[in-house]
């Protein structure tokens, strides 16, 4: 797995207005952006997320995947 088709895979199932993944092929990082997580807890935006990569964890095809979801508003705040 590398962090391009962690991309897609996410992109294929979440509107993100920002999707950032990195990664040594086996412990990957991601910032998502996404209007999706409006009104959701941090815990429920990583369960989402989770939920969309769940048959690559469970394949053992993806090991570890640490994220930061906002809103495209928290990223605003943010960044500037």
């Amino acid at each position: 797995m590398d962090p391009e088709r962690i991309k897609q895979i996410i992109a294929a199932s979440l509107p993100c207005e920002g999707l950032h993944v990195e990664g040594d092929g086996e412990h990957f990082e991601a910032i998502l952006v996404s209007s999706e997580f409006a009104g959701k807890s941090r815990v429920a935006r990583q369960q989402l997320v989770n939920a969309i990569l769940k048959p690559y964890f469970d394949s053992g095809e993806l090991h570890a995947l640490s994220m930061k979801t906002l809103t495209p508003e928290e990223r605003s705040a943010i960044c500037g």
